[in-house]
């Protein structure tokens, strides 16, 4: 992408936005669907949502998956060389993402219309930054376990992961030689108390996974997770996540329910109803302030997990399910 300016006042030299297409695009251009990776994620993560008779079907949709910037695959605080590495590495926000997805979109494939923008999680805050900074571009939106601004219990939940992750002395302010690996186990284990709900450990869904007990899901789910990535990509997407806000730019000017008013693509917003961090109530604030979006909840004792493609086949095929409806709007 060349030199890029981020909102934050710096500039990234030699940026570059990682991405993964299925299906063509056809002459029209009209058939584009963009689908953005998730926290602690890269664009594999999404393809369960991906395959002939789904709603995300290759064989009649051009389904771009632009990597978020600090996951290791576009531009990250791992891969960018010195002066801006490591613990160096720009806060890159929303905005700046969406803004390199667009023109990832229009200089590199053409399109004008994009037929759907949806996602999960980080997914879902980019989607909902598509509908309100390209109004005129995007048709439809599908944001799941996500909202278009983070909420403060949002903001705080992660504190408690940040804090967690640089408690370890091995952190040593993000210039480590070696992983943090006690803090990346610390965090694991205070992620692992709100991603899924209180439902799903009490019935102990844990166990129906194939994990032999409570402590071998935490070990193995989430610290095993978390000890394969960088600790100074995790805190690039958390900051990303933490100043999530679809208003916080020169078009809205923090105006948020103006932000919301102007998302002009039918949508469908799909909360977990279980979600500890993105839940129901804060979804139905911001679809009240939607011209035309409908709210549908998953019903589901996962979580915000549920929401991960293909991690519970019951909630993956509600999604789709939803999905479909919405293109065939």
């Amino acid at each position: 992408m060349g030199n890029v300016d981020l909102q934050c006042g710096l500039r990234l030299r030699g940026a570059q936005l990682a991405y993964q297409t299925y299906g063509e695009l056809n002459a029209r251009k009209d058939n584009v669907i963009v689908f953005p990776t998730f926290f602690g994620s890269q664009h594999p993560a999404n393809e369960p949502m991906i395959g002939p008779g789904m709603a995300l079907d290759p064989t009649r949709y051009f389904i771009i998956i632009p990597n978020l910037f600090g996951n290791g695959l576009s531009s990250s605080p791992s891969n960018t060389p010195e002066p801006y590495g490591r613990a160096r590495f720009p806060r890159v926000t929303y905005y700046d993402n969406i803004g390199f997805q667009h023109r990832l979109v229009t200089e590199q494939f053409g399109v004008e219309r994009i037929a759907l923008v949806c996602g999960f999680s980080m997914g879902a805050q980019q989607t909902f930054h598509w509908g309100a900074l390209y109004p005129d571009m995007v048709e439809r939106i599908a944001p799941w376990c996500g909202s278009a601004k983070t909420a403060r219990h949002n903001f705080v939940f992660l504190e408690g992961v940040k804090s967690a992750l640089c408690a370890d002395d091995a952190w040593q302010g993000g210039w480590y030689d070696s992983p943090p690996a006690k803090g990346l186990r610390a965090m694991s284990r205070v992620y692992a108390g709100w991603a899924p709900s209180q439902a799903f450990y009490r019935e102990k869904v844990y166990l129906d996974l194939g994990f032999s007990s409570l402590e071998d899901y935490l070990i193995t789910a989430w610290e095993g997770r978390y000890l394969q990535q960088d600790a100074n990509n995790i805190l690039a997407m958390v900051a990303t996540w933490q100043a999530g806000d679809i208003s916080d730019n020169p078009l809205y000017g923090g105006d948020f329910a103006k932000a919301l008013g102007s998302i002009k693509a039918r949508a469908f917003v799909m909360p977990s109803r279980t979600d500890q961090y993105f839940p129901p109530e804060d979804n139905e604030i911001e679809v009240s302030m939607m011209p035309n979006a409908d709210l549908r909840v998953i019903e589901t004792i996962w979580g915000h997990t549920g929401g991960g493609p293909g991690r519970n086949p019951a909630d993956t095929a509600f999604i789709d399910a939803q999905l479909k409806e919405l293109l065939a709007s």
